[in-house]
């Protein structure tokens, strides 16, 4: 019961001396006391009452008080039949420890208070406890064998007329839905506001509940983590159990009741978890050819293979887009927790991996709810970073071989997870996307993943927590350059830098630095002698070398061009 509640009941004549901020305080017992310490005697939340006795001069009552706020209690009543009104020096130190102090009139007795109290109290938890027990049992065998997580929300529905929800880090309903006559279903707004609620307390470490108000409602927020992880670790990933309820005033075997329902949740995450586990895989494998320039008949082989798992039906030619997520910490290391021992390899693996379930959240349509919707999402990672590879359906009345497909557009992906991830994010990192062009074969992935990585670095370069970049965005020649096969690519770049490398290493003369701080100055000789603090002669010097270990002219705006690229693709 509330302290609001007490003040409300005339019969027990409570007068307010101070602290009306602060009556929706949650009231578990009573105490009468006129000890000077009885801080050994409480637990927290009771309503302590006392004929101040215990007050022989002002000083004691800061002291009396201070102790009463550090033990929890909800609030104090002092009773005015020996001593009359409460003295002055009493309501200033509860005004000053935010304790709710209250008058008990001559005529009403502290054991009527406390009868009323405990009656109340003891009401309350009899009638939960009256079917924990049973309630358990059911909730058990209605997991996720025997329903999922509806049938667990059903039960509270049902028997503890609860309204609950479970949630996905962006505000996806996941299970949970209003039944009949038991009023609306939670807008798309709501979802995203107490999914960013979840999201930003998670990543404090306190442990749930979380109570927060949104749409003019009320709910407490319990996490749902499983592998028994770290909670900074998964907070980016956990699901949330949303119930339109406050739980600050429950007992505790109410709490103990819903923890145990997240736990029956838990399971079903991850059941659902393991089930991507052939789709993360055929993702790995594919990457892993790309990267290590395998032929494209091997990266073909792999597709055909994935193709029908990712989505069936979708023939033997589907276009192909790739997607590129990092979750960044805000000093430019990775979020996701310290893991393996807190090496940088370890912290590499730690933020692929949260942006590898970031970006499977991101991608899958925020209308599904059932375990299909992780159907056709294959999501790898490699370092600090998570590749997707979306497959695309070609168009019936494609004429051309390659055509464009419909697919992914950067300024939509995070249209409807853009909130609640910044909310989790704030103050602790960023999400940036890069989404590549569709590609209709295994020859375009190699240019497809490098294209998606140069758009994750655009975005990377906004303000904001969660930013995505298009290949619309890219300039020319970044869009051409992930196109260069690999060994025109090396032959290209090994023409013109090796030499200068080479002459680097046996004279440390920072050929290459100054190559690169010339054509960022646009071939300017002063400009680029004060940006390296080099006499211009000096810098002169340097360029005839280049020139003449290369064989190229650097007036000259086709060399100059040249050496522009090669340093982009080495």
């Amino acid at each position: 019961m509330r302290l609001r509640a007490l003040l409300e009941t005339e019969a027990l004549g409570l007068r307010l001396l101070g602290g009306e901020d602060e009556l929706e305080r949650t009231v578990r017992g009573v105490m009468t006391t006129d000890l000077r310490d009885p801080s050994r005697y409480l637990s927290g939340g009771e309503l302590v009452l006392t004929g101040l006795a215990w007050r022989r001069e002002p000083e004691d009552s800061e002291r009396f008080v201070r102790i009463l706020a550090a033990a929890g209690v909800a609030g104090l009543a002092a009773g005015e039949a020996e001593w009359g009104a409460a003295p002055e020096d009493l309501v200033l130190a509860c005004a000053r420890h935010r304790l709710p102090l209250f008058a008990v009139v001559e005529s009403v007795s502290f054991a009527s208070i406390t009868e009323h109290v405990v009656r109340q109290v003891s009401g309350e938890r009899a009638g939960d406890l009256a079917a924990v027990v049973d309630r358990h049992r059911r909730l058990m065998t209605a997991g996720p064998a025997g329903g999922g997580p509806d049938a667990v929300l059903d039960l509270l529905g049902s028997d503890l007329d609860l309204r609950a929800w479970v949630l996905s880090p962006t505000g996806r309903r996941i299970a949970g839905a209003a039944p009949a006559g038991a009023g609306p279903e939670l807008s798309a707004e709501i979802r995203a506001a107490l999914a960013g609620e979840q999201l930003a307390a998670s990543r404090t470490g306190r442990p749930g509940p979380y109570r927060c108000t949104a749409g003019g409602g009320t709910y407490s927020l319990f996490p749902v983590r499983g592998g028994g992880r770290e909670p900074r670790e998964t907070a980016l990933s956990d699901w949330v159990l949303a119930v339109e309820a406050d739980a600050g005033d429950w007992p505790a075997e109410r709490l103990d009741l819903l923890h145990g329902v997240t736990q029956l949740i838990a399971v079903e995450r991850d059941r659902r978890d393991a089930a991507r586990t052939v789709r993360r895989r055929l993702a790995q494998e594919v990457l892993e050819l790309v990267q290590s320039g395998a032929a494209p008949a091997e990266i073909a082989a792999r597709l055909r293979v994935a193709a029908p798992v990712l989505l069936p039906g979708l023939g033997t030619a589907p276009h192909w887009q790739v997607v590129v997520a990092r979750v960044e910490g805000p000093d430019g290391g990775m979020s996701g927790g310290g893991g393996a021992g807190g090496t940088a390899t370890g912290r590499a693996r730690a933020g692929g991996v949260a942006a590898q379930s970031l970006l499977e959240e991101v991608l899958v349509d925020p209308a599904a709810t059932g375990p299909e919707h992780s159907d056709r999402i294959a999501v790898a990672y490699t370092g600090d970073e998570a590749v997707a590879l979306v497959p695309l359906p070609a168009l019936p009345d494609d004429d051309a071989e390659d055509a464009p497909a419909p697919g992914l557009h950067a300024d939509t992906l995070l249209a409807a997870v853009r909130e609640p991830l910044s909310r989790g994010l704030a103050d602790d990192g960023r999400l940036t996307l890069g989404v590549s062009a569709p590609v209709h074969s295994a020859e375009g992935l190699r240019g497809a993943l490098e294209e998606a990585r140069h758009a994750r670095r655009v975005a990377a370069a906004r303000a904001g927590a969660v930013c995505a970049a298009g290949h619309q965005e890219l300039a020319s020649h970044v869009l051409l350059l992930p196109f260069v096969p690999d060994d025109v690519r090396r032959a290209f770049t090994a023409r013109l830098l090796d030499p200068l490398r080479d002459y680097d290493r046996r004279h440390r003369a920072e050929l290459i630095p100054t190559l690169e701080a010339f054509l960022d100055c646009d071939g300017s000789w002063t400009r680029c002698a004060t940006r390296l603090h080099l006499h211009v002669n000096t810098l002169r010097y340097r360029v005839g070398r280049i020139e003449q270990l290369t064989g190229r002219d650097l007036s000259r705006l086709e060399d100059k061009l040249d050496f522009f690229l090669a340093l982009r693709m080495s």
